[in-house]
């Protein structure tokens, strides 16, 4: 199938007649797709055949027993929003909310039909649920936050360029309510460190440009891109930007590395969508949300751009490299 194709296929806007829905309901489940990304996004994308995979190894065939429909709002909080309110007009039997603005938005429209979220950090703060083992209302799902991420990205930073003094967190607070938790995972490995931490708050293209020239105009910088999807919008501007200005920078996806970002350092948001196909499964086929318990990430994966490395005349320690899950030449 051609990528276009595939593409096409993935976010019609085609309702559920409720005709259809009353004459099928033995046979053919509906389930609703926020995914907070763009239809082109490679990350959504591969998150999406992971969780498609899952369904169909649980016997769900998409035109046979399951349809889905997909709406990919960007980083776009207001449309984001407007396609909350289109999927639970649809009434589907479980909605699917990929990262924390689609389950915000989700859970603005609706307090009864089933949400499953993924890619979701610090669900309890955020009130999306009670508590991770006992959720309580109609949303549950898999946290993409684990308390050592934030830490664990500077360190590798810091590991790849010795030299990094001053380290920029890249994010915007309002795609990212909860980067809070992770900068304090970050500040809290740059007092052991000696590095120092700045908060790089960005809500447009300019204001990108102006933190990553600001970052570097004295040596010793680095930049950390909090997992965002306002980030991930602008994801080749930041590559292009630390590349112009020689800083090193870590990545929270695997597709920044291949985008020419130097590493990455991630939940492996794929396995969770996999995961996510379960729960969805176990939700038609009677169990509730409030029922099953918040899961958190068991994979995570380390990628590194030789390439990269070597435009910034970076030698990347051997064991380093001997970790690694993945090495781009």
């Amino acid at each position: 199938m051609q990528r276009r194709e595939f593409i096409a296929g993935l976010g019609g806007a085609v309702a559920w007649p409720l005709g259809a829905r009353a004459q099928q309901a033995d046979r053919v489940r509906h389930v609703g797709a926020l995914m907070t990304a763009g239809p082109e996004d490679a990350i959504a994308l591969g998150d999406l055949m992971a969780f498609r995979r899952g369904l169909t190894e649980l016997g769900w065939i998409e035109g046979r027993n399951i349809d889905i429909e997909f709406r990919w709002p960007g980083g776009d909080i207001e449309r984001a929003q407007t396609f909350a309110k289109e999927l639970v007009g649809l009434r589907p039997d479980v909605l699917l909310a990929r990262t924390t603005p689609a389950a915000a938005a989700l859970k603005m429209e609706t307090r009864t039909i089933p949400i499953v979220l993924v890619n979701v950090t610090a669900p309890v703060e955020q009130g999306f649920v009670q508590s991770l083992a006992r959720p309580g209302g109609n949303i549950t799902g898999f946290t993409n936050f684990e308390g050592s991420v934030g830490g664990k990205m500077l360190q590798l930073l810091k590991e790849i360029d010795p030299r990094i003094m001053r380290v920029g967190v890249i994010y915007n607070p309002q795609t990212a309510p909860v980067a809070g938790l992770y900068l304090r995972s970050v500040e809290l490995a740059a007092s052991v460190l000696a590095v120092k931490t700045v908060t790089m708050l960005v809500q447009s293209v300019a204001d990108i440009e102006a933190v990553m020239t600001a970052i570097a105009r004295q040596p010793g910088g680095g930049v950390v891109a909090m997992p965002d999807a306002f980030n991930v919008q602008h994801r080749d501007l930041i590559i292009a930007l630390a590349a112009r200005h020689a800083l090193p920078a870590i990545f929270p996806n695997r597709e920044s590395t291949l985008a020419g970002g130097l590493m990455a350092y991630a939940v492996d948001t794929r396995e969770l969508m996999h995961r996510a196909a379960g729960y969805v499964d176990r939700i038609l086929k009677g169990e509730k949300p409030a029922e099953l318990a918040v899961q958190q990430p068991t994979k995570f994966e380390l990628v590194i751009n030789m390439k990269t490395a070597k435009a910034l005349g970076l030698a990347i320690p051997e064991t380093l490299l001997a970790t690694a899950d993945e090495v781009i030449q």
